[in-house]
């Protein structure tokens, strides 16, 4: 084998680029790839994390069909999803769409959008736990106990429990949203709107005609990225049902709680790693479907 030196100055370049490839190669096979492929095999186990592993085969997955808590927590779970990722993504194309034509305090007001993103999860879920309290600690009931509106139930309701737990999870990624459609708003080339302009176009048509069609990268990005967040929502649901986690009837519960109270309560490591297969599937399914369906060839 020849030696360094007797190398084209081709082959010295592929040489190096190994090299500095080999250190992200071993980050994601060991932190990331050996996690993962151990996750599917501790799922067709039975393990309790300090006992040997006993092959199980398809015991786990039975279980879990069987579940009815699993189909409860997998229900709620889509709900994260499905009012999540639209209302984030409404109100944050809303208020970056404004906020760019905005001069006056500019850069402070995106400051402050996006200060919520930068908050901690568990301290935003504490915040907004004080909020939903009843009288006379709750804002939210004391504000409508001072207009003679009888006190919610928000946190120990199986009504409004999720919807009050989703709330501060959208607020908190309204910021990051919010940045990137500006980005991609300044993207766009004025010279689309300075035609549109002297062709007399209305503002309704110059949104649905250019902004939006060019900001389809933009959006992409946006929803497979919120998506995948809503999928694998955990700290605002855990802090704020401390006292009944995932809140009455479990009506709050999402994948990742369960998976965390099965490893780590129960300590049943083979149940609690199918879980993690099956959220696994779940995302990778949904952000192909999310691609597919807003794939820029269409």
């Amino acid at each position: 084998m020849p030696g360094y030196s007797n190398l084209s100055i081709k082959q010295k370049q592929i040489v190096w680029a190994w090299i500095f490839l080999a250190v992200p190669v071993l980050f994601y096979g060991i932190i990331r790839f050996y996690p993962t492929g151990n996750a599917f095999l501790i799922s067709f186990q039975d393990w309790n994390l300090l006992g040997d592993r006993t092959w199980t085969g398809w015991d786990n997955y039975e279980k879990l069909i069987a579940d009815p808590v699993f189909w409860k927590v997998f229900k709620n779970t889509f709900l994260y999803l499905l009012i999540g990722t639209p209302v984030s993504l409404v109100i944050a194309f809303a208020v970056a769409y404004h906020l760019d034509k905005l001069r006056f305090a500019h850069g402070f007001l995106r400051m402050l959008y996006f200060l919520p993103f930068m908050t901690s999860a568990v301290a935003m879920a504490w915040v907004w736990r004080w909020f939903y309290q009843g009288v006379p600690i709750g804002l939210f009931n004391n504000l409508l106990a001072s207009v003679g509106i009888a006190q919610i139930e928000f946190l120990n309701s199986t009504t409004n429990a999720l919807p009050a737990v989703l709330a501060p999870a959208v607020w908190a990624g309204l910021g990051f949203q919010i940045i990137i459609f500006m980005a991609g708003l300044r993207a766009i080339p004025t010279s689309y709107y300075e035609a549109a302009k002297i062709d007399g176009v209305s503002s309704w048509t110059v949104l649905t005609q250019i902004t939006i069609p060019l900001l389809r990268p933009t959006i992409v990005f946006i929803v497979v990225f919120s998506s995948i967040g809503f999928l694998r929502i955990f700290d605002h649901v855990f802090n704020m049902t401390t006292n009944n986690p995932g809140g009455p009837l479990n009506s709050t519960k999402p994948l990742v709680l369960m998976i965390y109270e099965t490893a780590f309560s129960s300590f049943d490591m083979g149940y609690a790693a199918a879980q993690t297969v099956v959220l696994f599937l779940i995302l990778l399914v949904v952000s192909l479907i999310q691609l597919w369906l807003l794939r820029t060839d269409r």
